[in-house]
């Protein structure tokens, strides 16, 4: 799969739903990010982990160089921060050496992490979902030495959060049955309700510290990644459905969740939920128009 095909198309979905919040409240003025190795941006470097990506090839058409980013250059974070007006954002594990401007956001996301701790544990240390929202609270401690605390609740209320994670949960976990129990344990529906449980929970967290604004994004079509296909349950040229089945299991909790959370009685809040399952399956149903 071509990952530059795959950045645009979010890229757009993405920045087409971020401008829907933004008409009503104006520019955001920082972006929190929290997910995997799709957004990932240099907090794996640090980590005894095997999922890290500060060598070459990557980066080698963005300015820093190999920095952490899982691509040859900028993040489908870093494409919507331009679009945004917002700097690239600094990576967490770098925010306390007091030389990193925190006010425009912060990346959390961490390769190989889930919304399960246990996610990704197969490839060494990583930031899960749960550990990204406590290091969030790391830095709202920094940013209340900063700004009075009316200052900070408005300024949390206005900034958008985008959460990409889910996709390791099954290719690092559901999908790995030498390693992990979990497809001995729960049906593919029984899965996905167990990891939307959780993934609501720590919404709900950040919620609670005074964010407002939330992207999240779904899981794409993961039966169709190389990952998947070099196992050879699927014909040639096509993708392995009933890993994509799984997905959409997923997938459609979430949008139920999004749902729900709009109908529900949280103050100022706005969820979008970003069809990247949707978006990608059109790159490979029309190829040519890319």
């Amino acid at each position: 799969m071509e990952r530059m095909s795959w950045a645009l198309v979010w890229l757009s979905l993405a920045f087409n739903l971020v401008v829907a919040i933004s008409v009503c409240d104006g520019q955001f003025p920082a972006m929190f990010v929290m997910g995997d190795s799709l957004v990932d941006n240099g907090n794996n470097n640090g980590l005894s982990s095997l999922a890290k990506s500060n060598y070459p090839p990557y980066g080698i058409d963005f300015q820093g160089g190999p920095t952490g980013r899982f691509t040859n250059g900028k993040t489908i974070i870093d494409l919507l921060g331009d679009l945004l007006g917002l700097p690239l954002l600094p990576a967490f594990t770098v925010t306390f050496t007091g030389q990193q401007d925190i006010w425009v956001g912060v990346n959390y996301a961490s390769a190989a992490a889930g919304i399960l701790d246990e996610s990704g544990l197969n490839l060494g240390d990583r930031f899960s979902l749960r550990q990204q929202v406590e290091n969030f609270k790391s830095t709202l401690n920094q940013l209340r030495n900063q700004m009075e605390q009316d200052t900070l609740n408005q300024y949390l209320a206005k900034s958008l959060v985008v959460i990409n994670i889910g996709s390791n949960d099954y290719i690092n976990n559901y999908l790995m049955p030498s390693i992990y129990s979990s497809s001995s344990t729960y049906t593919p529906e029984a899965f996905a309700e167990h990891l939307i449980n959780d993934y609501d929970a720590q919404i709900m967290a950040l919620y609670n510290l005074g964010l407002r604004k939330f992207l999240l994004a779904a899981i794409g079509p993961l039966g169709c990644i190389p990952n998947q296909l070099a196992k050879g349950f699927a014909p040639p040229g096509k993708c392995v459905s009933a890993v994509n089945d799984m997905v959409e299991i997923f997938n459609r909790r979430l949008k139920n969740l999004v749902d729900q959370l709009n109908h529900g009685n949280y103050t100022e809040a706005i969820f979008v939920y970003g069809n990247t399952y949707g978006a990608f399956n059109d790159i490979l149903g029309n190829p040519a128009t890319y």
